[in-house]
């Protein structure tokens, strides 16, 4: 549920911006989103759709750009993307701890007529 905040805080934003520079429609927006942030695209596009209807921002676009999670061996100091089940080094089999790669979400680009 945390993506209908979240969702609204890209909209105003994105609407904050365009305003600022004369936009007269918001065509696309594009959104990195890190695996461990939480965050469904799906929910994201949902909201986005409904709180949207009779602004600038009405039928943009939205890209999302996923970012894998990145880990790091205590034992080898191996950096790896996080496997699909546990949190394993794949060089040593040693515990990998997250980075902080994976956890981004933010707005990369508007684009704007």
């Amino acid at each position: 549920m945390h993506e209908y905040a979240v969702t609204q805080g890209v909209l105003d934003t994105v609407l904050q911006e365009a305003k600022k520079h004369g936009a007269k429609k918001v065509t696309e927006i594009r959104l990195v989103i890190g695996d461990m942030s939480t965050v469904l695209d799906e929910s994201v596009q949902m909201y986005f759709d409904i709180m949207s209807k009779g602004t600038m921002a009405e039928s943009a676009k939205l890209v999302f750009k996923r970012v894998a999670s990145r880990f790091r061996c205590k034992l080898c100091g191996n950096e790896y993307d996080k496997p699909r089940r546990g949190f394993e080094c794949p060089q040593c089999g040693g515990l990998g701890l997250p980075t902080g790669v994976g956890r981004e979400f933010y707005i990369e680009s508007i684009d704007v007529e």
